[in-house]
């Protein structure tokens, strides 16, 4: 049995370093060929289409004319799209790409109201769901695309993108395999999603925000 246990330990730990080269690889190359072309497509447009204009963006893109929202929107798409290609700066635009993909699903994909999860579960779907009347949602493909970008925000481009020849190059490759596990790190771990659902359920958001202030607080008084 112990025999086992070490090929198993052994066979984790080799699929665990050729994950750091393969595993974002794939995730980035999808999702900058989805987000290039989306970008590119609006790109093409004349204007600010219709639909898009009489959407209702939370804030603080409500400040915003749809023109700036509409621009903003193109240029992260094609920028990330690249970026993502490249594996460069990816964490900034994995996440510039989170808060796109949310204020779309936000505003465009989720319904208006929903009285329990499974009323809101119905809205997992590619076309559009309407029930009784009430337009019920279809999030399916831009939530499997927020759910594809979360670990490239923590864990970044892997091994085969620029930004780890960048690490590299800058003499900083000790930071590739170096791990700081403390209340830091769940913060963060509580931030991001609870900046996500602070959007789409508001509730969720909020607590995951006060466990994230409350992870960085005790951090700072066992600090001092």
């Amino acid at each position: 049995m112990s025999g086992l246990t070490e090929l198993y330990d052994r066979l984790t730990d080799r699929l665990r370093s050729a994950g750091d080269w393969i595993a974002p690889l794939g995730l980035r190359l999808l999702l900058a060929h989805e987000f290039y072309k989306a970008g590119v497509m609006k790109a093409g447009t004349e204007g600010v289409p219709g639909w898009f204009a009489g959407k209702g963006f939370p804030l603080p893109f409500d400040w915003f004319p749809a023109s700036a929202n509409w621009t903003m929107v193109t240029w992260t798409e094609i920028l990330a799209g690249i970026a993502l290609a490249l594996g460069l700066f990816t964490r900034f635009f994995a996440f510039s790409l989170v808060v796109v993909t949310t204020i779309a699903i936000v505003s465009t994909h989720w319904p208006e109201s929903w009285d329990s999860l499974g009323q809101l579960w119905q809205g997992y779907s590619v076309s559009r769901v309407v029930e009784e009347g009430e337009f019920r949602g279809n999030f399916r493909i831009p939530m499997l695309f927020l759910v594809m970008l979360l670990p490239l925000v923590f864990m970044g481009g892997g091994k085969l993108s620029l930004d780890h020849l960048l690490v590299k190059l800058g003499g900083r490759a000790d930071l590739v395999h170096a791990r700081s596990d403390d209340l830091l790190a769940l913060t963060l771990a509580l931030l991001i999603p609870g900046i996500v659902l602070l959007y789409l359920i508001p509730l969720w958001g909020i607590v995951l925000l006060l466990g994230a202030l409350a992870t960085a607080v005790l951090y700072r008084v066992r600090k001092d």
